[in-house]
């Protein structure tokens, strides 16, 4: 066991946010986290990880275990370049061995400029650092607090590829689902202050958490039966107060002060649209640069009623540029953006509004519209903010109080609350958790207008999407299709596009002028790396006689098993440099 925690309890502003919490991990185990925003599931991660002390309870690590965390919001020191923020404190020996491993992380994240400071990066860059910084600090547990956020699709797909990699245990709190699918084997869910665990990934989850639903209906079913039948016999009254009829009565009265299991309320979106007219957006031969450099190049596009479509592309292609350019919030350097006079957006943004903190939650949705006619009827401010579970001292509390995601989920319903009839969604998921996702999607698909959305999240785009348009190069490709159709275009064209290699040359081969050669380190790593890994090799046998002299001494055998398990993860990692030094030597002798 690397970790545990017993009874843990926190109260945040006066509301027990953890109630008697408890989790235990052992190495190896992959944990997805979730639950509704403002549950606490950053608290406890900040619990779990010494970060943050609890009102009452435990948690005790094993001596040896080293955690490393990616938080929500990561602590950063502006004056640091940006290497030296990913080796903050780890001593110049780690760093000169692991800086390689940093910087092909840093690259996959697209940071290439590794001597940029801190603070002229932006909150999405700086996020991407820290989770590079996670990831390259030696740690027995590694905990991430929504890792995807300011991720891309490709970013996303690495960082999976990964952490499925990753022998170290993961404790993760996260939305998307195919991470959860994919990379966790147990799933605890953080609900009303109380952790439930699954032995499963998101599908099987789904499963056993109908089924734990009914079994919990059933209970109650039975209990009012019993309480029925109870109660007729107590009012037909004992025919005499014998001990048995006594015991009868106790029986009933504590069955009466059983609590009846509290039904989770769920976020009810109605769809809230003005009629939209034959006229919709028509965007005619449009192209935008910043800095000489065109992001997006002649483009044009007529927006259909029903349309659903998701909007991909590496960080920095010009996605949010192409909705800001729709929306009318940016004049285009070419070309034209004509709207239809009947035509009312809804633009949720990424960064999303600049909440005022101090301004209560009812006020800020009132101020946008006190009342909003749906399908289902008119909905008053208040009604619609308690079905978007906004109870009423919570309308009435200051912003301030809400937490990140519950702010996101505010600012959602201020979006439908001006009643659109074009949805414009720039990272809808970032901070909304996994149900609201599901009443997000359910709520799309029945939205009487277009949507067009930019995501990463792979899930989102599968359910809600029916066209695909990837930013590229100041181009905007479109495809057919969910995502999952656009990557299987995608690897198609990719086989198309590559060049047959001519015979006798290498696939890939380098520019003339750049000749190949080992650095100082590399070839003194070439020179050694054989004799490094033979003598890994000797003493890992060599810990596997020890343990099986020490069968029986579990301290004794609990620290060889760690020391294996070190032994094991240097000779992987030299394994893995063995091949890389091994591929540069063929090629630099080729190229003699």
């Amino acid at each position: 066991m690397l970790l545990s925690a017993e009874k843990i309890s926190k109260n945040f502003g006066g509301r027990p946010l953890l109630t008697d919490v408890e989790l235990y991990m052992n190495a190896g185990d992959k944990i997805g986290l979730i639950g509704r925003n403002g549950a606490g599931k950053s608290t406890l991660l900040k619990i779990l990880a010494g970060r943050e002390a609890p009102d009452s309870g435990r948690v005790s690590a094993d001596p040896g275990v080293r955690i490393s965390m990616l938080s929500q919001t990561p602590e950063m020191h502006d004056e640091m370049d940006i290497l030296d923020q990913v080796f903050a404190g780890l001593g110049e020996a780690f760093r000169e061995e692991n800086e390689f491993q940093a910087k092909t992380m840093l690259t996959k994240l697209s940071i290439d400029d590794f001597s940029r400071k801190i603070g002229a990066l932006s909150g999405g860059q700086r996020k991407r650092v820290a989770l590079a910084e996670a990831l390259v600090r030696p740690a027995e547990l590694l905990i991430l607090d929504e890792p995807t956020n300011h991720l891309d699709g490709d970013m996303v797909a690495w960082l999976e590829e990964q952490l499925i990699r990753r022998k170290g245990a993961l404790l993760m709190v996260t939305h998307d689902r195919y991470f959860l699918e994919n990379v966790v084997g147990r799933i605890v869910e953080l609900d009303g202050g109380k952790l439930y665990g699954y032995e499963a990934n998101y599908s099987k989850y789904l499963e056993l958490k109908s089924q734990r639903e009914e079994m919990t209906r059933a209970s109650e079913r039975k209990r009012q039966a019993l309480l029925k039948k109870e109660y007729e016999w107590i009012m037909r009254g004992a025919r005499a107060r014998t001990t048995k009829s006594t015991e009868r009565i106790a029986r009933y009265e504590a069955l009466k002060a059983q609590e009846a299991p509290q039904e989770a309320k769920k976020v009810e979106m109605a769809a809230a649209a003005s009629r939209l007219g034959r006229k919709t957006v028509e965007i005619r031969d449009v192209s935008k640069a910043f800095d000489g450099r065109e992001i997006i190049r002649n483009f044009s596009y007529t927006v259909l009623r029903d349309d659903r479509i998701g909007i991909v592309g590496k960080n920095g292609a010009g996605k949010s540029t192409l909705l800001n350019l729709m929306a009318g919030r940016l004049a285009p350097d070419r070309g034209e953006v004509d709207m239809g006079g009947t035509v009312q957006i809804g633009y949720f943004t990424q960064e999303g509004k600049e909440l005022d903190l101090n301004q209560r939650a009812y006020d800020y949705i009132a101020e946008i519209a006190g009342s909003v006619r749906t399908g289902e009827g008119t909905f008053s401010a208040s009604q619609m903010m308690e079905r978007f579970l906004f109870p009423p001292e919570m309308q009435y509390a200051p912003i301030g109080k809400l937490s990140g995601g519950e702010r996101r989920r505010l600012y959602l319903l201020g979006v439908l609350m001006s009643a659109p009839n074009i949805l414009l969604l720039d990272e809808p998921t970032n901070d909304l958790d996994i149900e609201t996702l599901t009443v997000l999607e359910d709520y799309l698909t029945e939205f009487p207008g277009a949507v067009l959305a930019v995501s990463h999240d792979r899930y989102f785009l599968d359910k809600i999407a029916n066209a695909i348009f990837e930013v590229r190069d100041g181009e905007v490709y479109r495809y057919v299709g969910n995502y999952a159709d656009y990557l299987q275009k995608r690897i198609q064209e990719k086989q198309a596009e590559k060049p047959k290699p001519r015979e006798n040359s290498p696939e890939a081969p380098r520019p003339k002028n750049k000749k190949l050669k080992f650095s100082f380190k590399e070839q003194r790593e070439y020179d050694t790396i054989d004799q490094d890994i033979a003598d890994l090799e000797e003493q890992i046998q060599e810990k596997e006689a020890e343990i099986a002299q020490n069968a029986s001494d579990y301290v004794t055998l609990q620290r060889l098993i760690e020391e294996k398990a070190a032994l094991e993860k240097a000779h992987e990692e030299k394994m893995e440099r063995w091949v890389y030094l091994n591929e540069l030597a063929e090629q630099i002798a080729a190229q003699k």
